[in-house]
Order: C-alpha cells, then sequence, then structure tokens
C-alpha cells in the first residue's frame, strides 16, 4: 500500500484488515463506541465517503467504515463467476466482518454500490441487521425496470460494464481517471465537497481495481437480479426499519421511487434530499440527522 494511500484515512479512527472468506480480507476504519452502525461507501470511491458523517456518529456510536470486496485497500479477488461479487456474497462479507469485530447485530448504512450490498444483507441477515437505510439508489430489480428509451443514457456506465468480460475492462483502462472522473463531476452539486486529495485517492483507488468494479456491475445485471426475483416471489421483505434518501430521480425519469421502495420494506421512511449523489459528503449533517432518526 503506498504512502499516498495511506495518508487517506479518517482522522481518529483505527485500521484492520479483517478476513471474511478464504483469501478476501476487508480493509476497514473502527473508531467510537456505542451501538454498532456499517457504514457502506459507493462507486468510484472508498470508506472515505463517510469521513464527516462517520466522525459525527462515533460521538455515540461503534463506526465501521469497510472498503467493499473489490474496492479501496480491500482485497479483489479473481472474477470465476457470477457469484464472487454477487451482492449476496458481498452482504456475507460485512455480516462476517461485524461479527470478528465483536457485532452479533448492528444497524447498516449503504450509498450507491454499498446500498444495495445494504439491501441484501437486509434481506438475507434480516436477524442481523436492526436498522437500514439505503442512500440514491432504487433496488436492482426495480432500477433495471426503471430505465426506459433515450432518459436511460444517463445510466450508460450499468449497460457498459454488463457485458460479458474483456471489452468493459479494455475500455476503462484506456483512460480511467477520464472515465472515473466523469462521474465525480456528473454527480455533485459542490465539488468543494471532495477536495483535491480526497478525488485523487478516488481516482487512485478506481484505476487499481477496474476488473473487480466491473464485476460488481456485472453481477448486477446477472446474479444480483436472480436474487431479488427469487425473494419478490417468495414475498420476501425487509423486516427492520428502513430509511431512504435519495435524490428525485422519480419525477426525472417518470417512476415513483418511494412506491417501489415500499414494497420491498413496510417499515419506510422515504425522503429526498437537494445535495447531489455524493450526499454524504456533500450534506453530511442532513445524512447523519437520517441514520440517527432511523436508528434512535
Amino acid at each position: 500500500m503506498s504512502d499516498e494511500r495511506t495518508k487517506m484515512t479518517i482522522p481518529g479512527f483505527d485500521y484492520q484488515r479483517v478476513e471474511v472468506a478464504d483469501g478476501v480480507s476487508l480493509n476497514a476504519a473502527v473508531g467510537g463506541t456505542g451501538s454498532p452502525i456499517v457504514l457502506l461507501h459507493g462507486f468510484p470511491q472508498t470508506h472515505l465517503i463517510w469521513r464527516h458523517v462517520a466522525a459525527e456518529l462515533a460521538t455515540d456510536h461503534t463506526v465501521i467504515c469497510p472498503d467493499l470486496r473489490g474496492y479501496g485497500d480491500s482485497d479483489k479477488p479473481l472474477e470465476t463467476d457470477g457469484t464472487t461479487y454477487s451482492k449476496r456474497t458481498m452482504a456475507t462479507d460485512i455480516v462476517r466482518l461485524a461479527e470478528a469485530l465483536g457485532h452479533d447485530r448492528f444497524a447498516l448504512v449503504g450509498h450507491d454500490r454499498g446500498a444495495l450490498v445494504a439491501f441484501r444483507a437486509g434481506l438475507d441477515h434480516p436477524d442481523k441487521i436492526t436498522h437500514l437505510a439505503c442512500l440514491d439508489v432504487l433496488p436492482t430489480l426495480d432500477m433495471w425496470d426503471a430505465m426506459h428509451g433515450v432518459n436511460a443514457a444517463v445510466a450508460f456506465h450499468l449497460y457498459l460494464m454488463a457485458q460479458p468480460p474483456g471489452l468493459p475492462e479494455q475500455l476503462i483502462a484506456a483512460a480511467p481517471d477520464a472515465f472515473f472522473s466523469y462521474f465525480l463531476d456528473l454527480w455533485i452539486k459542490d465539488p468543494t465537497a471532495i477536495p483535491t486529495d480526497i478525488r485523487a485517492a478516488y481516482l487512485k483507488a478506481s484505476r487499481e481495481a477496474i476488473p473487480s468494479i466491473v464485476a460488481d456491475y456485472r453481477a448486477s445485471a446477472g446474479i444480483d437480479i436472480e436474487h431479488d426475483r427469487e425473494d419478490l416471489a417468495a414475498g420476501n421483505k425487509l423486516r427492520m426499519p428502513v430509511a431512504v434518501i435519495q435524490q428525485d430521480w422519480g419525477s426525472a425519469l417518470g417512476f415513483d421511487a418511494a412506491a417501489l421502495w415500499s414494497a420491498w420494506a413496510p417499515n419506510l421512511h422515504h425522503s429526498t434530499t437537494t445535495a447531489g449523489h455524493f450526499m454524504a459528503e456533500e450534506s453530511p449533517a442532513e445524512i447523519t440527522k437520517t441514520i440517527r432518526a432511523l436508528t434512535n
């Protein structure tokens, strides 16, 4: 791990590498004391997205911020089949991480890709997840169904990374900083929320994780959909209190986000934000307040 990456930490947090599967360890920042909350980052970022929210929550919670499998300083196993980066596998990673740190039950918050992992953890491990918050996503099955016609162009990366191994990785690797910077620029309303050093850390981490990032997205165009369909057919729902906060995609793309989430989460608090996609960095006080309202 380079000196540049080592310097990019959440101040006051300790760092651990925890084995969660054979040959797979996660890098995790841990701080604070009290009831546990696990915070999961999204694309194209690392656990550093939580640096403001985590510091505030750590005043009365044990806060655990891992890099997801395939991201940041966590291990990046070779994609052998769809299960390697399925959200089911990644959710099991998080449950095992929490257990290894002494927490059999915990609140779970995810943003973007991390929210899809959190969603799957809530369905697969309802005895482990006390409260669930998902930031700026729809469940995988609903996400694909919501994309129609030319409006789907806003999610071109989903379709690119859904392709079989080879071409997506080659195209992204040809200009990685241009590719990942595109989303950092497009999805933010306040560019100052991601300082130069943090942005550089995100780009470096993403450059070094192209195959695993693509594999994560590829799983969401395959096996993750299968798992969602199985749960939908079985009537499996999120049993715990759920908070969802997101941009008002529905009005722009023509769907009712709250209704889609309500079908999965009977005990739901849904709200929208005026912040951009990277809301934990752009509006940390708002996100902290949402998490506290859910878990207190």
